[in-house]
């Protein structure tokens, strides 16, 4: 019997492929209307993410195949859903994040913060969140973990090492840059080894735990950082993305209110205080509440410190020089993120309302236009100052420098599952707005009107946070954006009052090893058990839901204009006036 239920887990994927449709069955066939077929196809997806059964991008595709068989959507219709603008920015910010990386300029930026912030406890937290953010905001949080993770244990190697001559054993080994847990054997042999030091058990243990915690924290400030910098800007992080696309899919009259320049000056201070309470957390959680000591002025073993700094420092010197290469990739990027900002900001006529403007005074260049327009030069611009270089291989002819970035690379590098998996939520949204299903459900949620628009939000930010626990973010925000549209819609509440902050809640996802990728590095690594992440983790979690509903509930207000219902947001069904709306403002 233990065997037959052995072989149906093995199969289990299969299995759910399989019957699951078959269950979902009656919905269609018992209401055969276009709402309830699309329900079906959602919920199938929804089920099929949640599990995994089919990979994330596969599991995306199904729009293609189901909405013109139920004849809710044209295939035509459907297909160009799976490349629109928000794709395109994805892939144009994805190149330049390449190229930053295919360089190693991300690795020069990290270690030279590292050797200005200093190896004091406290301050070397912050030093490794502060740099894991920053470049989290430009380039893939999973690389950026998998470069930052392997340095801070290196770093933590120097400064756990040699006490002053004693347990030579300890300080041995190399600072390893690899992906890689430590051997049980190699940990036993440390404790024996302890054992004979001549310093009192007690005392030794007490440091030994100290030593631990704090390596836990480092781990998990890492990972941490990674998720909490990827929101800070449109390009950081899938779920930003999906936002953007949704809201120009259901609103297509919006003016482009969500843009690089708008995005980024509602989420970057929202970043910025995550980034430092997370911080407090973590230092008071690991390092607890002597701050004397946590910031480096008690007594200290200096010979440590300075083994940790020589670490970075050597790594630092290893990169040499900048070259040419990274000169130029620093150029491109200043100048691509200074045309986001100043394409459009809203506070004063941008180039791109100026230069390249349509009948009503509109940019018809966006931000993934410019993107794209950055990346393109990439192919083009040489790694190497040209000049009359000689082909070795071929002795009296000319050889040209690489390029700073060649497809091959870009072939590797580009995460092209995330470009099908943005596509089917946007395939979706507009599934749902076609077949009335939108509709329904915002009719549905009529009765919310009556509670109050921060509480809505607080509590649509604690359901979307738990549930990207176990759901990845992109699916997460996928199949929740287009209820919340509809929601506030029927409620007369400003769509982005409810869509923006369950965007950025869907990057909480700091409990669980598999709830992100960068999570699964660091507990790849060893030192943390899922206890330890999970009670970092929880806290964590409400303190960003309480960060977003002030972010919302303030300096948004401005950007995006909350205090009234926008006129772009108006249906033939659902009619507005300005003494119905739900206001989103303090209430009397």
């Amino acid at each position: 019997m233990a065997t037959c239920w052995q072989g149906l887990w093995a199969y289990r994927s299969y299995l759910i492929v399989i019957f699951l449709p078959i269950f979902l069955l009656p919905l269609p066939i018992l209401v055969p209307v276009k709402e309830a077929y699309c329900a079906y196809a959602i919920i199938l997806m929804a089920l099929y993410w949640c599990t995994e059964a089919l990979p994330l991008a596969v599991t995306a595709l199904f729009p293609l195949i189901l909405f013109p068989m139920m004849g809710i959507m044209d295939a035509s219709e459907v297909c160009i859903e799976y490349l629109k603008d928000s794709n395109i920015l994805f892939i144009g910010g994805l190149l330049m994040a390449i190229s930053v990386e295919h360089w190693n300029l991300h690795k020069r930026i990290a270690l030279r913060v590292l050797l200005i912030v200093g190896v004091r406890p406290a301050l070397l937290i912050l030093g490794f969140m502060l740099v894991t953010a920053f470049l989290s905001m430009w380039i893939s949080n999973t690389a950026t973990t998998a470069m930052m993770v392997p340095i801070a244990h290196a770093v933590l190697e120097q400064l756990h090492g040699s006490q002053e001559g004693k347990d030579v054993e300890e300080g041995s080994d190399n600072p390893t840059f690899e992906l890689q847990e430590p051997s049980p054997q190699k940990e036993e042999t440390k404790l024996d080894n302890r054992k004979v030091a001549p310093v009192p058990p007690a005392s030794k243990a007490k440091q030994n735990q100290e030593q631990i915690r704090f390596t836990q924290g480092m781990s998990l400030c890492v990972c941490y950082a990674a998720s909490i910098g990827g929101i800070a800007t449109l390009t950081g992080t899938s779920p930003n993305l999906v936002l953007q696309g949704q809201v120009n899919s259901l609103f297509p009259e919006n003016n482009n209110v969500v843009n690089f320049a708008s995005w980024f000056g509602f989420a970057f201070p929202t970043m910025v205080i995550l980034l430092l309470l997370a911080w407090l957390w973590l230092q008071i959680l690991f390092l607890g509440f002597n701050f004397r000591k946590n910031f480096g002025f008690g007594e200290q073993v200096q010979e440590r410190k300075q083994a940790a700094y020589q670490v970075i420092q050597t790594e630092h010197k290893l990169l040499g020089p900048m070259t040419f290469a990274e000169k130029a990739v620093s150029v491109l990027f200043v100048i691509l993120v200074l045309l986001w900002f100043t394409r459009e900001p809203g506070f004063f006529v941008g180039w791109g309302n100026l230069a390249f403007s349509n009948a009503k005074g509109e940019s018809m260049v966006s931000d993934g236009t410019v993107a794209m327009f950055i990346g393109i030069i990439l192919f083009i611009v040489p790694s190497k100052i040209p000049g009359l270089t000689q082909d070795p291989e071929k002795p009296g002819k000319l050889k040209a420098p690489p390029a700073l970035l060649n497809w091959k690379i870009v072939h590797q590098k580009m995460p092209w599952n995330i470009v099908f998996l943005l596509g089917g939520g946007f395939a979706l949204a507009k599934g749902s707005e076609q077949s009335g299903l939108s509709a329904w459900l915002g009719n549905k949620l009529t009765p919310l009107e009556q509670v109050p628009a921060p509480a809505i939000a607080f509590i649509l930010c604690l359901l979307v946070a738990t549930f990207t626990e176990c759901t990845s973010n992109v699916a997460t925000t996928t199949l929740f954006l287009p209820i919340l549209a509809s929601m506030a819609q029927a409620i007369c509440l400003h769509p982005l009052y409810v869509m923006l902050p369950c965007t950025l809640a869907a990057s909480l996802a700091f409990m669980l090893p598999v709830a992100t990728p960068p999570n699964a590095i660091v507990f790849s690594f060893g030192g943390l058990k899922v206890t330890d992440m999970a009670r970092a983790g929880f806290l964590l979690n409400i303190i960003g839901v309480l960060v977003i509903t002030l972010a919302i509930n303030s300096w948004s207000f401005p950007i995006f204009g909350l205090h009234t219902f926008p006129s772009w947001a108006h249906t033939n069904t659902t009619q507005c006036l300005s003494s119905q709306v739900n206001s989103t403002g303090p209430r009397p």
